[in-house]
């Protein structure tokens, strides 16, 4: 088996695992408030990331010369 092979493999069998212990912590457990709450505080903050992270790009990146406009009068 190859190492890129070995590698995807073992992300598939982590992802799974992490799923069944994360369901069990919110279905199961007496920490369900806190993973509730925590989910969804790394949810928004990633997705507030994301817009922050393109806004910052947007406000520092220079126009390309195609995308420049001119006003021919």
């Amino acid at each position: 088996m190859t190492r890129q092979r070995t590698i995807g493999i073992m992300i598939f069998v982590l992802a799974i695992v992490g799923f069944f212990l994360y369901a069990y912590l919110l279905m199961l457990s007496e920490w369900s408030p806190i993973v509730l709450q925590l989910s969804v505080l790394m949810a928004v903050g990633g997705i507030l990331g994301v817009i922050s992270w393109i806004g910052y790009n947007m406000a520092t990146s220079r126009p390309s010369p195609s995308s420049l406009v001119t006003d021919d009068k």
